[in-house]
Parts: structure tokens; C-alpha cells; sequence
């Protein structure tokens, strides 16, 4: 019994292990989710912004109004780069969140066979001695003594 008790913690704590890798996975998808929908933003804010002022300067204007539209592109481009760099990284945090919770899903599966295995065997030695008992029974009403087991 002190086998299954102590399979019994080691499963515990193993599902524990594997419910916090899934709570870190699914903060990692929430978290690519976010990223992506920030990029997205990003890229439609920039087209728009782009179809906006493409219509303004076909009218005459000045060219501190050109100078300011290219000067603010390009530091929405450089939003655009910074945000395609952080969606990457959530996306590799995610991955590696999903192997850590592969592995753990793994020990847990690993530790409930292990304990199904064991009940197994303590449920085919129950048989076995409930089968000798019966066959012993047996021998002594018709007779016989009951058979002697040898240690092996």
C-alpha cells in the first residue's frame, strides 16, 4: 500500500506540474494572440493612414506637410518592425510553452499507467490467492489435504 500512496503523490504533484504548464500555455497564446491583434492594428492603421494623406497630396501643399507624413511612416514602420519582433518572440514562447505541457501530459499519462499497471497485478495476485483458497476448500471436502505451496 505505501507503493500506492506514494504513486498516488507523485501523480498528484505531476498533475499539478502539467495544470500549471497548461495555465503557462494558455498565458503564451493569449499573450501571441495579443501581439498578433496589436500588428494587425498596426499594418490596417498604416494603410489607412496611407490611403488618407495619398489623397491629400494631390492638392498643392507645402513641403513641411510631405516632410512630416514621410517622417511619421517611417516611425509606424518602425512600430510595424518592433511589433512583428515581439509577435515572433510570443510565438516562441508559446512553442515552448506547448513542448513543456507535451511533457508533462507525458509523465502524468506515464505515472496513471504505471498505477493501472500495478492495481493490475495486485488484482491478478488477489485472483491467484482467491483461486488457491478455493482450490484448497475444495481438496478438503473431498478428502485431500490441502496442498503445500513452495516458496519460490
Amino acid at each position: 500500500m505505501n507503493q500506492d500512496n506514494t504513486l498516488a503523490t507523485v501523480l498528484q504533484h505531476e498533475q499539478q506540474q502539467r495544470d500549471q504548464a497548461q495555465a503557462a500555455w494558455r498565458s503564451a497564446a493569449d499573450a501571441q494572440h495579443a501581439a498578433q491583434q496589436r500588428a494587425q492594428q498596426l499594418h490596417s492603421y498604416r494603410a489607412d493612414y496611407q490611403a488618407h494623406w495619398s489623397g491629400q497630396f494631390r492638392r498643392p501643399g507645402g513641403i513641411e506637410l510631405l516632410q512630416c507624413y514621410q517622417g511619421f511612416m517611417q516611425r509606424l514602420d518602425e512600430a510595424i518592425a518592433q511589433q512583428q519582433g515581439l509577435l515572433q518572440q510570443a510565438r516562441a514562447q508559446q512553442e515552448q510553452a506547448a513542448a513543456v505541457l507535451a511533457q508533462a501530459e507525458q509523465r502524468v499519462a506515464a505515472v496513471e499507467k504505471l498505477m493501472a499497471r500495478r492495481q493490475q497485478a495486485q488484482q491478478q495476485q488477489q485472483h491467484r490467492k482467491d483461486q488457491r483458497t478455493a482450490d484448497d476448500a475444495a481438496q478438503r471436502r473431498r478428502g485431500h489435504p490441502p496442498r503445500q505451496e513452495t516458496l519460490a
